[in-house]
């Protein structure tokens, strides 16, 4: 079931949501060379907790950290480590917060030091399909609709969307129903009403679209990084 918010709480989601892309902000100033993700994951989870929020991903399924941190061919849950950035990385953060009973969750990328022109230039198409996307999620259009918007435009750029993980609904819990996917028809899927919030989650790939997973035994449960071949965003 797809959960509508009263205005009071997307009031509230609001004032988590502006936190959260404050704390981002402070995240990108640190990425630069020689940065270890461990240290970015740090800093991520101090802010939070000054902030008077947790961390929605600590713990979330055996995740041992805040922040989720994937470079360059890795798409996502990615774990912080000693790894330090180099020059020409591309650097994923995916960070959850939760504030007063709600979830808000955002991903950011960003270049380390100069990068390729390649790089370059999916980071802009994957920032572009983003405001399309947002601005295609309205009340009255279909989800359907939202990820033909997403994939009609990526692939006409040369890229491709990653198919086997999606965007999510978001409340009480950090992942509600709908699925969002990154591909599909108009007119289909679920109509989009007022009150609802969902996270869109842009995938973008270079080449082949495929995944695949590493497990990775740092934490209670064994954990999948996703990765592709060829640079990948999210």
């Amino acid at each position: 079931m797809i959960l509508t918010k009263t205005k009071e709480e997307l009031e509230i989601m609001s004032e988590g949501g502006k936190i959260l892309a404050e704390i981002m902000r402070e995240l990108e100033k640190r990425v630069k060379p020689g940065s270890k993700t461990l240290e970015l994951d740090r800093l991520a989870e101090s802010l939070i907790l000054k902030s008077g929020g947790k961390c929605s991903f600590k713990g979330y399924d055996g995740f041992p950290n805040c922040l989720c941190v994937s470079i360059n061919e890795e798409i996502v849950h990615g774990i912080p480590s000693e790894r330090a950035l180099k020059e020409g990385d591309i650097i994923k953060l995916d960070l959850g917060f939760f504030y007063q009973g709600f979830h808000t969750d955002m991903a950011i990328t960003l270049p380390v030091g100069k990068v390729s022109f390649e790089a370059q230039r999916l980071t802009r198409v994957t920032k572009k399909v983003l405001k399309l996307a947002i601005k295609k999620a309205r009340p009255g259009n279909t989800l359907g609709g939202v990820g033909n918007t997403i994939q009609r435009y990526v692939e006409s750029q040369g890229f491709n969307v990653v198919r086997e993980l999606c965007g999510h609904g978001i409340g009480r819990a950090l992942h509600e129903e709908p699925q969002i996917l990154n591909y599909g028809k108009r007119e289909t899927g679920e109509k989009i009403k007022e009150g609802m919030v969902f996270c869109l989650e842009p995938m973008v790939t270079i080449g082949d679209w495929k995944i695949k997973r590493q497990k990775m035994a740092m934490a209670t449960k064994p954990q999948t990084t996703l990765y592709r071949p060829t640079l990948s965003i999210q």
